[in-house]
């Protein structure tokens, strides 16, 4: 999918109506410098993904603003006032990358704001992205290429060593702090991926095929060996429109390719997804089952957290399959 044109009109006209909203709510841009009295850094997170980052990273002393809510799709978002405010206040600003929040070069010119900025996604080795472009090198929201980077353990422990670097820049002070929570979160990104290949290599060979509502585990799929029949909606992009056509390829390839289950998302309706289930006579997996595709759940889900979201999607691709 070829990435959207930067600021486009309306966008830009969208942007410039917040910002003077901002104005007249009495909001300033820019972070303050954080640690120069003590207080620690004020972050704000794009994504559920990067606001669990950052707590992870930063413990329990940082402030976190997370913009996206559980089950919201970070693809089509409209930033509101208050998130432009709390941008333009932040020491640091973490964000996914490779066009996934395509709303945020707009939001960060009209707030304001002038502190680190966090790309998680640079140095990542970015699939689909344009020949030459194999790995993100901080080029903005709008990079090419599959933005679903979360989904292999090894591009977390990348992302989350950009969060440290950005946490200490900003905070020096607390810098070891960073460091040692780093470390420690990765020795259980290392156990995260051992075990979901244990648990993937349980299912008959036969039987790895996978179909979501979109397409959004490439990088799962690529790193435990599953097939990618395809997806409901045949993008990285869940606001691409879905097509007569499409459903019936998909129908089609799903019948071919003997696939025993169709996994639905947990931030998209799964009506399209049942429907091509009964049309290729396949069960659907939705529900409590659904996949943490783009988004994590409420507190107390399978899917709170980054490690409880990707065990619940290994444990529910495994028990469907196998």
């Amino acid at each position: 999918m070829s990435p959207p044109p930067r600021r486009p009109a309306a966008a830009l006209l969208t942007a410039a109506a917040l910002a003077a909203t901002l104005a007249a709510c009495g909001g300033s841009g820019g972070g303050s410098g954080a640690g120069t009295d003590g207080s620690a850094p004020r972050v704000v997170a794009t994504t559920t993904y990067a606001a669990d980052f950052a707590r992870v990273i930063g413990g329990a002393d940082i402030e976190v603003r997370q913009i996206l809510r559980p089950g919201v799709d970070p693809h089509d978002y409209e930033p509101s006032p208050a998130d432009l405010e709390a941008i333009g206040s932040a020491d640091v600003l973490i964000e996914n990358g490779v066009g996934l929040e395509s709303w945020l070069d707009d939001a960060i010119s009209a707030s304001g704001f002038d502190g680190v900025e966090v790309v998680m996604a640079d140095g990542v080795a970015v699939r689909g992205a344009p020949e030459g472009e194999a790995d993100h090198t901080g080029e903005g929201q709008h990079a090419g290429g599959d933005p679903h980077i979360w989904h292999d353990p090894r591009n977390a422990k990348i992302m989350v060593t950009n969060v440290e670097k950005g946490l200490a820049a900003a905070d020096p002070e607390s810098s070891a702090t960073y460091r040692a929570n780093l470390a420690g979160y990765t020795t259980r990104l290392d156990e995260l991926d051992r075990e979901n290949q244990r648990k993937i290599d349980t299912i008959p060979a036969d039987r790895r095929k996978l179909v979501t509502n979109h397409d959004s585990f490439g990088y799962y799929v690529d790193r435990y060996g599953l097939e990618f029949v395809g997806s409901i909606i045949p993008s990285f992009d869940t606001s691409a429109e879905l097509s007569g056509r499409a459903i019936d390829d998909i129908v089609s390839r799903i019948r071919a390719s003997h696939v025993v289950a169709v996994f639905s998302e947990s931030s998209l309706p799964p009506r399209t997804a049942q429907t091509i289930g009964r049309e290729a006579g396949v069960r659907v997996v939705a529900g409590e089952g659904a996949l943490y595709a783009d988004t994590l759940g409420p507190a107390g889900s399978d899917g709170a957290t980054y490690l409880e979201a990707e065990r619940h999607n290994t444990d529910t691709i495994v028990d469907a399959l196998r």
